[in-house]
């Protein structure tokens, strides 16, 4: 490690780029070699990869994957059931109906997506414990 000019921040020698592990972690593959799962089962952290023997188990994601799902789908289908409803004024059973199976539907594919991304994002920023050589 070196120590920046401008404010004495350390410089970690080798940066990991953001954007491949983003993407791995929403694959829901190890951000660092991208080919072994990082979950064990539906939303389990392994502790280890089983290809690269990354440690993993340094993850904090806690309920921010939670929040982003909420966040997303309230935000998609908040406009889709205004629009449904003023154009096709369904039956409230049929609306209610269709919106939570969407809802359901969406929470549960985005949920270990979002849950991969946020782990990826604290490996890739070294957080956690992701930057120590003696994990």
């Amino acid at each position: 490690m070196t120590s920046d000019i401008s404010g004495g921040q350390p410089i970690l020698d080798q940066d990991r780029p953001m954007r491949p592990a983003m993407l791995k972690g929403w694959r829901r593959r190890c951000p660092n070699c991208g080919t072994g799962p990082m979950l064990n089962g539906f939303l389990k952290v392994r502790d280890t990869c089983t290809v690269c023997d990354e440690p993993l188990h340094h993850h904090r994601a806690d309920d921010g994957p939670a929040y982003l799902t909420i966040l997303i789908v309230g935000h998609l289908m908040a406009p889709l059931i205004l629009f449904v409803f003023t154009t096709y004024r369904p039956a409230p059973i049929v609306l209610a109906t269709t919106f939570t199976v969407g809802c359901v539907a969406l929470s549960l594919y985005l949920l270990p997506r979002l849950k991969g991304m946020i782990v990826a994002i604290q490996w890739a920023k070294r957080m956690h414990g992701f930057g120590d050589s003696n994990a």
